[in-house]
C-alpha cells in the first residue's frame, strides 16, 4: 500500500524563484490543456484524451523557453491532474450529483506540481532533496521516511513549501488486545466511548474567530493588488493553517489512541453532507472534524491511495446506522425508546439506568456493531475456503 510522508522545505531565495516559475509554467500549461478540451468539444463535439495531450509535451518544451527548463514529468503530471478532474466531473454527472466543470486556474489557485518516478527528476540526496532544474532543497526530516519512495508532490501553503512523498510500505498489524469499543461523535463532546471515556470538543475555529475577524478586516481594507494586501492575505492564510493543523494533530492523536487499545471500533455512519445543511449546526459540525475522524479510521485500502490507520494496523471498523442510538436505552433487557431533544444531555430510564446521553449512544453503537460484525463472520464462514478437487 502507499503511504504519504510530508516534510517542510526550506529553499533559498534563488530556488524559491525557480519554484514559483515552475508553478506558473504548470498553471499556464494546465489552462491551455483545459482550453483545448473545452474548445474541441464546443466546436467539433470531439473529446481530447489524456494521451493526445501527453504527446504535446515535447512540442511545448521546444516552443516555450520557460517550459524548456522544466522536467517533462512535471508537465505530464499536469496533464494527468487535468484528466483526473474530468474523470471526477463525469463520475458526478453519472451519479446525478452536483457536478462542477473543471475550472481555469488563476494566479493564486495553482500551488503544487509533482514528479512521478523516483530517480528520474528527483531523489533524496543525503539530507536534501534534489529536484531537476531546481537543485538540492533543504528538508526538515522531522520523522524517518519508510518504505520505497515512488512519487513526490511539491506544494506551497501559506507561503511555506512542502514535499509529500508517496512511499510503498508493508502493512504492520498490531498485536490483538481482545477489546472493542463504540464511539459516538457529537458537538457538546467531541466523542464519547462505550467505556465511559469522554473527549471534550476543543472548538478550534470558534476559539480563533476573534483573531480571524481582525485579520479578515485587515485584508478587506487593503488595496487590491498592493503589496500590503499580499502581506495581510499571507497572515490570514497562516492563521487558517494553524487552525487546520491543530485540528488535524488532535484528531490524529485520538485515532491513534483508539487503534492501539481496541481490536473492533464501532463508529456512527453519519451523513455529514446532509447534516451541514442545517444553518444552526453547520459551523460546529465542520469545526469538530467528524469527516476527518471517520476518514482516518474507516477508509479502506486501495492500490493507489492512502488507507485509514485502522486498516493499516489490522483493526476492524464497523459503520453503524446512527438512527435512535441516542434515544434507545442501552440496557440489554430494556431498549425503551425516549423522546429526547438536543438540549437533553442526561439519559434516565425507568429501568434504573442513569447515564450521559453520549455514552448511552456509544453503548448502543457497540451493540449494533457487534451484531453486524457477527453476521459478517457467519457469511464468511459459510463460504468454502478450500478449492474444489480437480
Amino acid at each position: 500500500m502507499l503511504k504519504a510522508y510530508k516534510y517542510r522545505l526550506y529553499p533559498s531565495k534563488a530556488q524559491e524563484l525557480v519554484l514559483e516559475q515552475t508553478l506558473e509554467t504548470c498553471r499556464r500549461w494546465y489552462n491551455d490543456c483545459l482550453a483545448e478540451r473545452k474548445k474541441a468539444y464546443e466546436k467539433e463535439k470531439r473529446s481530447v484524451g489524456k494521451f493526445e495531450q501527453l504527446r504535446k509535451v515535447k512540442e511545448l518544451k521546444r516552443s516555450d523557453p520557460y517550459a524548456a527548463n522544466v522536467h517533462s514529468h512535471i508537465l505530464q503530471v499536469v496533464v494527468q491532474d487535468l484528466d483526473k478532474a474530468f474523470q471526477s466531473f463525469f463520475r458526478r454527472v453519472k451519479a446525478g450529483e452536483t457536478a462542477g466543470y473543471p475550472r481555469f486556474k488563476g494566479r493564486n489557485r495553482f500551488d503544487s506540481f509533482g514528479l512521478k518516478e523516483y530517480g528520474n527528476g528527483f531523489k533524496v540526496d543525503g539530507r536534501r532533496v534534489r529536484v531537476s532544474g531546481i537543485g538540492r532543497l533543504r528538508v526538515r526530516w522531522h520523522r524517518p521516511i519508510e518504505g520505497t519512495v515512488k512519487t513526490v508532490r511539491i506544494c506551497r501553503q501559506a507561503g511555506k513549501w512542502y514535499a509529500s512523498f508517496a512511499c510503498e510500505v508493508v502493512e504492520q498489524s498490531l498485536l490483538p488486545t481482545g477489546r472493542s469499543v463504540g464511539v459516538d461523535v457529537g458537538i457538546h463532546h467531541l466523542l464519547a466511548t462505550s467505556d465511559n471515556e469522554i473527549v471534550e470538543n476543543p472548538k478550534w475555529y470558534r476559539n480563533a474567530q476573534t483573531k480571524l475577524r481582525i485579520l479578515q478586516r485587515r485584508v478587506s481594507r487593503r488595496k487590491i493588488g498592493g503589496s500590503n494586501r499580499r502581506k495581510a492575505v499571507l497572515s490570514l492564510q497562516c492563521q487558517h493553517e494553524y487552525i487546520a493543523n491543530s485540528r488535524r494533530d488532535f484528531l490524529n492523536k485520538v485515532t491513534h489512541s483508539l487503534i492501539t487499545r481496541y481490536d473492533l471500533i464501532a463508529l456512527e455512519d453519519l451523513q455529514i453532507t446532509g447534516m451541514v445543511r442545517n444553518p444552526h449546526l453547520s459551523k460546529s459540525i465542520l469545526d469538530a472534524g467528524w469527516g476527518y475522524l471517520k476518514q482516518r479510521l474507516a477508509d479502506t485500502p486501495a492500490p493507489t491511495a492512502r488507507c485509514g490507520e485502522a486498516v493499516e494496523a489490522g483493526r476492524q471498523v464497523v459503520l453503524v446506522n446512527p438512527s435512535y442510538t441516542s434515544q434507545d436505552c442501552s440496557t440489554p433487557d430494556c431498549g425503551l425508546r425516549h423522546d429526547l431533544s438536543l438540549a437533553d444531555r442526561w439519559f434516565e430510564c425507568a429501568c434504573g439506568l442513569s447515564i450521559d446521553r453520549d455514552v448511552n449512544a456509544a453503548l448502543n453503537i457497540l451493540r449494533v456493531g457487534h451484531t453486524r460484525w457477527d453476521e459478517t463472520w457467519l457469511k464468511r464462514a459459510s463460504v468454502s475456503q478450500e478449492a474444489p478437487p480437480l
